[in-house]
């Protein structure tokens, strides 16, 4: 009788259920150093922070929109450059560009388990930008921004193409950039930093149904 009451709780406990064993999270953090005859550049990122930034470009309106790419993007951020200043911000901003989207590529690995899409619409008083981005693999860059002045402070605004373009082309990220008001060139431009740091933060996002797997039908991005 006492056999037959053991292998009855035997095969009790073996009905029961287990749980999954829960996700570890991998940290996703990445650190790049990039070296030039014009710039140093160093920048570390962590997609998975509270939205910190030590920003030190020597371009102060860059130091400001790469705080706000941090703060909106929950994504902790150190950027330090030191570049051909004299000259003018031109390789210092597109370098920096360059440098944050090799950390992002970096950060994000094989890209398993994001939800690779993103989209904002940010407003900042009278501007309203849009930002849809996805990390297909396919650097694009849709771009359209009317930025009424040539110079917000002394930063040069042909420069906020230049900084993008450097981003998805090393970033392997397509991204649409639209203006859908606005005519104040700082609200116009720092509406965009906020929306693509807002898109930014969806599509990096962990999708808990495809924890493991890439987000495409091809099995690869």
């Amino acid at each position: 009788m006492n056999d037959q009451l053991q292998i009855m709780e035997i095969i009790d406990r073996a009905s029961i259920p287990i749980p999954p064993a829960p996700l570890v999270q991998v940290a996703r953090a990445a650190f790049v150093k990039r070296t030039t005859l014009e710039t140093d550049v160093n920048v570390s990122l962590n997609l998975d922070g509270s939205g910190t930034c030590k920003a030190a470009t020597g371009i102060p309106f860059l130091d400001h929109m790469l705080d706000q790419i941090a703060s909106h993007g929950l994504i902790d951020l150190d950027v330090q450059a030191i570049g051909d200043l004299a000259i003018d911000d031109h390789h210092t901003n597109e370098d920096v560009g360059i440098t944050l989207g090799q950390t992002l590529a970096k950060a994000v690995g094989d890209r398993s388990g994001i939800s690779r899409f993103g989209h904002f619409i940010a407003p900042l008083d009278e501007a309203l930008v849009e930002v849809v981005l996805d990390f297909s693999g396919r650097p694009h860059l849709s771009y359209n921004l009317q930025i009424p002045n040539q110079r917000i402070g002394t930063y040069d605004t042909e420069l906020v193409k230049e900084f993008f373009s450097a981003v998805v082309n090393h970033c392997q990220m397509t991204l649409h950039i639209r203006q859908l008001q606005g005519g104040n060139s700082h609200h116009i431009v720092e509406a965009t930093f906020k929306a693509f740091a807002r898109a930014l933060r969806m599509a990096v996002a962990i999708d808990p149904r495809r924890a493991s797997r890439i987000p495409s039908s091809k099995g690869v991005l």
